[in-house]
């Protein structure tokens, strides 16, 4: 598939299979703490069915005038991906081949250089140009870590990316995931700090694994509570009934059974 801008020739193209991936490692742990949270919420929800795909750090390629482009975005959501054929891994992502333009690209900015904002048309480009201007990416999400600081881009009708404004809650409503995306303060396994979490279209916040077993857990506990305070109010009025009991038959009447 082909598309013609003024001056860009943009083509589909598998990745070749000879191609030689970067294989630099992640800037610090945080990274994949965050991605792997994303999607953790989102397969114990039931958000994540036959044809997602969400992938860290996962190549994702466009041919721009005859030049291979590939950029490894820090997380994305994609819909209708076809599943390879004979079990082939996945090493790469090619929109409108494979499958749809994600709905979503993720960036989480570290504390080295980057070029999360370089509109860069020149190759290699940057990847504001890349995903706004090539993949036409809907919603382009930049997250700092480190200070909570979040801000999300979509594209207007004009296929340029402006910037939004989170809602009351200082959440914002993810279309193509169907999910409200925000930030949330604490601690997940060994990382305390800010987490960008989901919430549904009611303001429920979905929860990880292990927050759905201690919920699990409270309310067993709660549970355990109640029987026991039924159970002593139980022995309780036993005790008032053998009394009263007692009583009557100091003063020569049988209680009645």
């Amino acid at each position: 598939m082909t598309v013609s801008t003024t001056d860009l020739k943009i083509t589909w193209e598998k990745l070749p299979a000879d191609f030689i991936l970067d294989e630099e490692p992640v800037e610090n742990i945080d990274q994949p703490l965050l991605a792997a949270a994303l999607r953790e919420i989102l397969e114990i929800a039931g958000f994540i069915v036959a044809g997602i795909l969400i992938a860290p750090n996962m190549a994702i390629c466009a041919t721009l005038n005859n030049q291979l482009v590939v950029k490894a975005p820090d997380w994305f959501y994609a819909r209708n991906v076809q599943p390879f054929p004979n079990q082939e891994i996945r090493r790469s992502y090619t929109p409108n081949l494979e499958g749809e333009i994600p709905d979503i690209v993720m960036e989480f900015v570290s504390a080295t250089a980057n070029d999360e904002y370089s509109n860069k048309r020149t190759y290699p480009p940057g990847k504001w140009f890349f995903y706004e201007q090539v993949l036409r990416v809907p919603i382009y999400a930049i997250f700092e870590p480190g200070t909570g600081f979040l801000e999300i881009y979509q594209l207007d009708s004009g296929e340029r990316y402006q910037a939004q404004q989170p809602d009351a809650n200082g959440r914002y409503w993810i279309a193509g995931v169907g999910l409200f995306l925000g930030i949330w303060l604490g601690t997940k396994a060994e990382r305390t700090g800010y987490w960008l979490r989901w919430w549904d279209e009611s303001g429920q916040m979905l929860l990880w694994g292990t927050e759905m077993v201690e919920r699990e857990r409270q309310e067993i506990a709660l549970v355990q509570q109640e029987i026991a305070l039924v159970q002593q109010q139980a022995e309780q009025e036993r005790g008032r009934s053998q009394k009263l009991a007692a009583q009557l038959r100091a003063a020569g009447i049988e209680p009645e059974a």
